[in-house]
């Protein structure tokens, strides 16, 4: 019978309000200079996720960003094409513990300069409207924009065909008229079932970075998502890999990193359980196994006039043309979501066949 010794080996994933630190003073300091837009718009994302899940952040974590709050009026009035940038980044700072009365200064100047008047898109308009509304300022005035948005997210079929702009669009509208969950509204079914859309194709196409948003709004909506969406993406962000290291490339997958654990947040998972070190880091995600968007879509597009919208005909007429890996992930998506006979009939584009 042999003894066997086990060793206490200390965990090198430090406790949540240390791993927040470590991702603010990376974000802040170790990645990108203060100039460069990509900065404002990294830890805007950051803060944003702190601010809106409640995530615990010591007070003493923002000190990082003390120098940008005392110079954030100066900036604003610099660099107005950033203002939703620079504005997000100082409601959420104050919002978070930072103290000071900056960004009610910073509103009145970007209202007073007519800045969301400069906007050709009715989201960027409503996310300049939730911006400034923090501090009580309608900078839109517009009664149509709900109308017109809301028309937008109404048209499921929309979402039923592979559309990344549009699938954003939806999520960060969701977004704004919820304000990051905080406010209960009812869309109607056509959201939640555009939501569906949306997410039935981000599976198809392993795009765990859109995949999470949608899942997200749904929380927001009162909905639960799929058990097999979310079940992937807690795989997805397990599986990130964190590099340390003084020249490491930032030409990363951060964001993906970041929106991944904002759905663990949400949905009170372990959120960025990784080791985190002092420096600067980049992250990585998994290898893809089976992407069966872009086959599929292929063979269907071969098929011509024998395409229809019935999914189990499909499923006979491109077995010999797809793979069986592909033909697997699109079987799995079927059994995922109520909404995928009518989702498939759009995707499938077969007309009145």
């Amino acid at each position: 019978m042999s003894n066997v010794i086990e060793l206490a080996v200390p965990s090198r994933i430090m406790p949540l309000e240390a791993r927040v630190t470590a991702l603010l003073a990376l974000f802040a300091q170790h990645r990108r200079t203060g100039e460069d837009v990509f900065w404002l718009k990294e830890n805007a994302e950051m803060l944003n996720i702190l601010q809106s899940t409640g995530l615990p952040t010591p007070p003493e974590a923002l000190v990082v960003h003390a120098g940008f709050y005392t110079q954030a009026e100066k900036r604003l009035r610099f660099f107005p094409q950033y203002y939703r940038f620079i504005l997000s980044l100082a409601l959420d700072l104050e919002d978070l513990g930072m103290p000071g009365e900056q960004a009610q200064k910073m509103v009145d100047f970007a209202a007073s300069e007519g800045l969301a008047q400069a906007e050709m898109s009715d989201l960027q308009r409503a996310e300049a409207r939730r911006l400034m509304g923090r501090r009580g300022v309608d900078p839109v005035r517009d009664p149509g924009l709900d109308d017109r948005l809301l028309a937008f997210m109404h048209r499921t079929a929309t979402f039923a065909l592979p559309n990344k702009k549009a699938a954003y669009e939806l999520t960060h509208i969701i977004f704004y008229l919820t304000e990051y969950g905080s406010r209960k509204v009812d869309l109607g079914a056509e959201v939640v079932t555009s939501l569906h859309f949306a997410g039935l194709t981000a599976f198809l196409d392993q795009n765990a970075d859109l995949l999470a948003e949608i899942c997200i709004c749904m929380h927001y909506l009162g909905e639960t998502p799929p058990p097999v969406w979310t079940a992937w993406l807690r795989q997805e962000t397990a599986y990130f890999s964190v590099e340390e290291g003084p020249s490491v490339s930032i030409n990363d997958n951060y964001h993906d990193f970041l929106i991944c654990n904002w759905h663990e947040a949400v949905i009170g998972g372990p959120v960025f359980r990784k080791a985190f070190g002092e420096g600067r880091m980049r992250f990585d995600k998994a290898p893809t196994q089976t992407v069966a968007l872009r086959e599929i879509s292929q063979a269907m597009l071969a098929l011509d006039d024998a395409r229809v919208g019935d999914w189990p005909i499909m499923r006979r007429r491109m077995a010999d043309t797809v793979s069986e890996q592909s033909l697997d992930m699109l079987e799995i998506a079927a059994s995922t979501s109520q909404h995928f006979e009518a989702y498939f009939e759009g995707f499938a584009r077969a007309g009145g066949q």
